[in-house]
């Protein structure tokens, strides 16, 4: 994981990673945790617990740090503000008025 970039699942800040991702890292910008499930490249919503790796324990607080040994930062993933901006300026396009 040296010298790798984390984007933060829950702002969306691009995140320089020297070394592993600690229980008690957080997000620069947001104040986020960065070692929770949300930020692990195993999370992903539609699967059974919510975690593509099936002999990770299930965590109930996918928003808080914890302890799961699968844990892998994800730096793909596009953060909940992008997300949510992007689904306002498509339906703002859909409903705009035409002229």
């Amino acid at each position: 994981m040296r010298g790798e970039n984390m984007i933060c699942a829950f702002c969306g800040q691009k995140i320089n990673i020297v070394d592993k991702v600690g229980r008690k890292d957080t997000c620069p910008k947001c104040s986020g945790d960065l070692r929770c499930c949300r930020q692990c490249l195993f999370f992903e919503a539609r699967a059974y617990n919510e975690c593509k790796e099936i002999m990770a324990e299930r965590i109930v607080d996918k928003d808080r740090a914890n302890f799961c040994d699968h844990f892998v930062a994800n730096n793909t993933r596009q953060g909940r503000v992008n997300r949510a901006e992007g689904a306002r300026a498509a339906l703002e396009a859909l409903f705009k008025k035409k002229k």
